[in-house]
């Protein structure tokens, strides 16, 4: 009764018209509709929620908290719940009178934030908390979780997207006005990205059955998960429906380890894959779609993957089809006919281009007969020689159409019938089996289908089919493949939290079975390709846009498909029924309750309601017994999260032993102490729905306490020296500090100089590598004071000095012992990176390996790219990062001293990105920007006491120079960039030189 009265009086405070405690006094608009769901549910009640914010925190400076026993808090400077205006925030931010009397007179930090959303709800008791808490980790709030288990349970609903940035004081803002223009870019990026999660919430909490209202499931389908309670069926249905499983049948999900290209290729959705028979062509030829390595986009890149080795080759063919995603790739012969498709969002194609695998040669067709309409999200499946495609998507035009393509004479055809037919829909799958064609699934527009239609190519009629067994849920943007007498679905949206199954639908029996998929990854299967390659399923490419996580692919990986072979002969399935809410799997022909062979020893924690875990158990090998308080919890993967929690909260995890895995990471075993008991049935009830079982622990790994990598290597080389009979001073010599360079660390320029460490190099190397966990190790050398800088590092353990470096989504790849990496410009390459250059040229007078040059491309999506320069080391770098990056087609590389090949009167906009001065080149690019002038971004290493000077003396030579080239500009400093502390007192600096047309010429 306590919960009940403590809901009454927080819901009578929500109506009440009195302002709250919270800051603002008010619930936020927004999500109303969501809170009012939530305390609609008679197991829940919302405790405190904000919607999400951005704000400017003013807060006293850590220097005053420590004096004081209580934080003195802060005040908003600027605060919304909706997404923010830039000019408002520069506003509040730079406005002489922003700041009041009392923080001109003490100094504040000032902090730019975005907080997400985050609801506190007390919950009815734990299973109701892990529920809901499950509910919200699939929506997206991932650090969803039990705050409080004790006397109340509360959990809090809420993600990782959050931003916090210091601005400076309130006596002096330490960033321009562009860069909190990008920040609040960035930060209603995530607003709007907290917002569609907001709303998947919302709908997937209306969507669940059990006190949740919310729509019906979709025709032929449902949006129920495929192990809640089963829903009546209707009088025209099967007698015998129900859900047929496969038991004691698992399918192993295993990684394919890609070689030859690299794998970050095939991290594509919507592209398209067949698979080759020919005896010198087998594999799986990939072609198109959406993503690739460096910055993601449309594709046009043909590939073909050997799903036995692992290996990957890149099919280069010129006068390939232009880049597209949601098209189809149909096998016909030895040729790929590739349909349609989309390349840009306003641009749906339906031109149709073959492959001759054999020739490598791509071929644009011109095909006649009747009208084939351009649609992308399209299904196509081959009988003989004729191609059928169905349905698609043309901007807002969702077609039921039939066409089929003869690839005999090239001509389409559409093929009408009457009578019943599917709807319209787009990202359905289809199969041809024989003469029948099989569709499934898809998007109408309105809602997610689960129907399955047969189309006989003979009679040329659709029928609906109505298969025995549980039908897969209602989905789109899945896979579907035919394997001997069997048709399989899987993947697709709405991605499930438990969705790891592989739908068969046995041709021969009509009937539809489940088997269970063991990963030990997060496979995302939607826009994937699946084809059979022999008795394995390879599943390609899939993924989605994750907002604030980024962009999410999967990897390639291989089913085999042969356990399914095992249903028809061994288990003769049983329809589950229903028994107070809870379901059994029979088999026929054997008696007792399937169980993990390999876990004979256990005692799972669903066999017995009385849950005693006092009795020792055997081992593995049945032999002796173990020390009664050494047991462990052993979880599936999935799980591990919601039973470490709670694990945690009530005191039940011993920490002085390590948690490991087991059969290849599909199981997490956590090490559990005497006090792991029947003291809160309902915490055990959760461990038991998630199929948890206690084990004698074997492995016994007691945790250690963690060393430092300096102590490790102190211990290490103690030892060396030691052996060598070297003096034990040696050790005062050791690297206090390192840096990481990609995967290589840097120790300092003075490390291991003593002529003593010479004579043991070749056992020292891999001890310092294996102590501060290492493959390459290298010392740090002076940047060569040479025109080109070249690096001076010498690498000490390893073959090559080659790394890669992701910075802002943007990949630099370069030779550690041949070209210099600034790594204190990333702010100016984040500026750089927020242009917006998209109709401009640019000239980089100092490219390096593409310091400035990549991000003008790839971020601030510069129209064209001259860069010059005149290291050959740097060069090579350089196009390796452009073809990387896939913006090599927006450069041009001009090799050699920018001051004679420079290009003259192109540009809008040149960087000059040398220090400690670039001065030699003003006159360069002045002459490369056009007649009408444009932006120098010039950069310089000048004293904190002189920076005024070294604007107006940039200011003003730029004028004399322009002057003396003919040209009537007005020359001003439009912004002055801090960049970084070179050396004490020497600030980098970036003047923004602004050159605009004047009518008068400058006195």
């Amino acid at each position: 009764m306590e919960f009940e009265k403590r809901k009454a009086a927080t819901l009578a405070s929500l109506r009440s018209e009195e302002t709250d405690k919270s800051p603002k006094g008010t619930v936020d608009a927004p999500i109303i509709p969501l809170l009012n769901t939530l305390n609609s549910h008679p197991n829940y009640f919302t405790t405190s929620s904000c919607s999400g914010r951005i704000s400017i925190l003013s807060q006293p400076t850590h220097s005053k908290l420590k004096t004081k026993k209580k934080a003195l808090g802060g005040t908003w400077l600027f605060i919304t719940h909706d997404p923010a205006d830039p000019d408002s925030v520069l506003n509040r931010l730079f406005r002489s009178d922003s700041t009041s009397k009392d923080e001109q007179d003490n100094q504040n930090d000032l902090v730019f934030r975005f907080e997400p959303l985050i609801i506190a709800v007390e919950c009815k008791d734990l299973a109701s908390a892990q529920s809901l808490v499950s509910k919200a980790i699939a929506c997206g709030f991932r650090e969803s979780g039990i705050t409080n288990s004790s006397k109340r349970v509360i959990i809090a609903i809420r993600c990782s997207i959050r931003l916090e940035v210091p601005l400076g004081s309130s006596h002096e803002i330490m960033v321009s006005c562009e860069y909190v223009r990008f920040l609040v870019g960035v930060a209603n990026e995530k607003m709007e990205a907290n917002r569609k999660r907001t709303e998947a919430f919302f709908l997937a909490l209306q969507s669940e059955s059990g006190g949740f209202l919310g729509p019906t499931p979709a025709n032929g389908g449902t949006l129920a998960d495929g192990e809640a309670e089963l829903e009546a069926r209707d009088d025209n249905a099967h007698s015998d429906s129900g859900s047929v499983e496969v038991p004691g049948c698992s399918l192993s999900v295993v990684e394919m380890a890609i070689s030859g290209e690299p794998e970050e290729n095939l991290f594509l959705w919507g592209h398209s894959a067949c698979a080759l028979e020919a005896k010198n062509q087998n594999g799986v030829l990939v072609f198109g779609g959406f993503g690739g390595i460096g910055r993601h986009g449309r594709r046009n890149h043909s590939w073909l993957v050997d799903p036995f080795s692992g290996t990957v080759k890149a099919i280069n063919v010129e006068s390939s089809p232009s880049p597209r995603l949601g098209h189809t790739s149909s096998l016909v012969g030895d040729c790929v006919f590739v349909i349609g498709g989309r390349s840009d969002p306003e641009k749906i194609l339906n031109d149709v281009w073959v492959l001759n695998t054999s020739k490598k040669e791509w071929k644009f067709l011109e095909c006649s007969g009747d009208v084939f309409p351009p649609r992308h999200r399209h299904a196509a499946a081959v009988v003989g020689s004729k191609i059928y495609v169905f349905g698609g998507l043309n901007n807002d035009t969702i077609t039921s159409s039939l066409h089929v393509l003869d690839t005999d004479n090239l001509q389409w055809k559409e093929l009408f019938v009457s009578g019943e037919h599917p709807c319209a829909r787009h990202s359905h799958s289809m199969v041809a089996c024989g003469s029948q064609l099989y569709i499934f699934g898809g998007y109408n527009g309105e809602q997610t289908l689960g129907d399955l239609y047969v189309y006989n190519i003979q009679t040329c009629k659709w029928k609906k089919e109505k298969a025995a067994g549980r039908s897969p849920h209602a989905r789109f943007s899945h896979s579907m493949f035919v394997y001997r007498n069997y048709l399989g679905v899987i993947g697709g949206c709405p991605v499930r939290q438990h969705c790891q199954e592989l739908a068969i639908l046995d041709l021969k029996q009509s009937v539809w079975r489940h088997a269970k998929l063991e990963s030990t990854s997060e496979d995302l299967f939607v826009r994937s390709t699946a084809n059979i390659v022999g008795d394995d399923l390879v599943m390609i490419g899939g993924g989605a846009s994750c907002y604030a996580f980024g962009t999410k692919f999967s990897k390639p990986v291989k089913i085999n498909l042969l356990p399914l072979m095992s249903i028809d002969n061994n288990i003769k399935p049983v329809v589950r029924e229903r028994d107070a809410h809870r379901y059994e799997m029979v088999n026929s022909e054997k008696s007792g309750r399937f169980q993990d062979p390999q876990a004979e020893d256990a005692q799972s924690l669903t066999e017995a309601l009385d849950l005693n875990f006092e009795s020792d158990f055997p081992g593995e090998n049945g032999i002796g017994h173990q020390v009664e308080s050494y047991w462990i919890l052993q979880l599936e993967r999935k799980y591990a999260k919601v039973g470490k929690d709670i694990l945690k909260k009530f005191g039940w995890l011993d920490l002085g032993r390590k948690v490991y895995s087991r059969k290849g990471g599909l199981h997490i075993c956590f090490p559990v102490n005497g006090k792991f008991s029947v003291t809160c049935s309902k915490a055990l009830d959760i461990l038991k729905e998630c199929g948890a079982t206690k084990l004698a622990d074997e492995v016994l790994e007691v945790r250690r306490a963690a060393k430092s990598p300096l102590k490790v290597m102190n211990e290490a080389v103690g030892s060396l020296i030691k052996d060598k009979g070297l003096p034990e001073e040696l050790l005062e010599e050791l690297p206090a500090r390192w840096e990481q360079l990609g995967d290589i660390v840097v120790l300092p320029a003075t490390s291991f100089k003593n002529p003593l460490w010479d004579s043991m190099r070749e056992e020292l190397w891999p001890v310092i590598a294996k102590s501060v966990n290492a493959h390459r190790l290298a010392r740090q050398g002076r940047v060569a004071s040479n025109g080109t800088r070249d690096s001076t590092l010498e690498i000490l353990l390893g073959d090559n000095g080659w790394v890669d470096h992701r910075e802002n989504g943007i990949l630099y790849s370069f030779d550690a012992t041949k070209c210099m990496f600034s790594w204190g410009n990333l702010s100016e390459k984040l500026r750089v990176a927020s242009l917006n250059c998209r109709d401009e040229i640019v000239v980089d007078l100092f490219a390096g390996i593409g310091y400035f040059v990549l991000p003008f491309l790839v971020r601030a999506n510069a129209k064209l790219v001259y860069a010059c320069e005149w290291n050959p080391h740097a060069v090579e770098a350089l196009r390796r990062n452009l073809q990387a990056n896939s913006v090599s087609d927006r450069c041009i590389i001009l090799e050699g001293d920018n001051r004679t090949v420079a290009p003259k009167g192109v540009a809008d906009r040149v960087c000059l990105g040398l220090i400690p001065t670039s001065a030699g080149s003003w006159v360069t690019a002045v002459r490369a920007l056009r007649s009408e002038g444009g932006m120098l971004h010039v950069h310089g290493n000048v004293k904190d006491s002189e920076e005024s000077l070294w604007t107006k003396h940039v200011s003003e030579s730029v004028g004399e120079i322009a002057k003396s080239e003919g040209h009537c500009w007005e020359v001003s400093i439009e912004h002055l960039e801090r960049v970084k502390w070179y050396a004490p007192h020497i600030r980098h600096l970036v003047a923004d030189v602004r050159c605009r047309q004047s009518q008068r010429w400058p006195n």
